[in-house]
């Protein structure tokens, strides 16, 4: 199945608004990756680095339904707001809706919760407390 494949054009467009509000909560590059993924974690990593300058504040998402295979990639900059715990328990909600059949709505879920724990956080000054 090549990327994409599996969505129609409604089911595009929600994703594509799910990644382009994570970008904008978190200041970070969320990337999606839904097909063929040969060399599993390697393979999500090569995906990443060829990203390029944008690396290092990039969330990767690379879901292969075929092989039921899920890798959550961050580069370094990414990796200091969204840490290990928090894109396990983003996979778990994944795979908990893919075995329900819900591939979209685990995408979803799952990038949502990135997001969420990845947010930038408000600046607060100290002479307004």
């Amino acid at each position: 199945m090549r990327a994409g494949d599996a969505f129609n054009d409604a089911q595009r467009a929600e994703l594509e608004r799910v990644v382009a509000n994570a970008d904008r909560l978190t200041g970070l590059s969320f990337l999606l990756h839904v097909g063929r993924l040969d060399g599993g974690r390697a393979g999500a990593e090569a995906l990443l680095a060829g990203s390029g300058d944008r690396a290092a504040g990039t969330v990767l998402v690379a879901v292969d339904p075929a092989s039921r295979d899920l890798h959550i990639v961050t580069g370094s900059r990414a990796a200091a707001r969204i840490d290990d715990r928090t894109c396990a328990l983003a996979a778990l909600a994944m795979t908990s809706a893919f075995a329900a059949g819900d591939l979209v709505g685990g995408i979803r879920d799952g990038v949502t919760l990135l997001a969420n724990h990845g947010r930038a956080g408000a600046v607060r000054h100290l002479d307004t407390v």
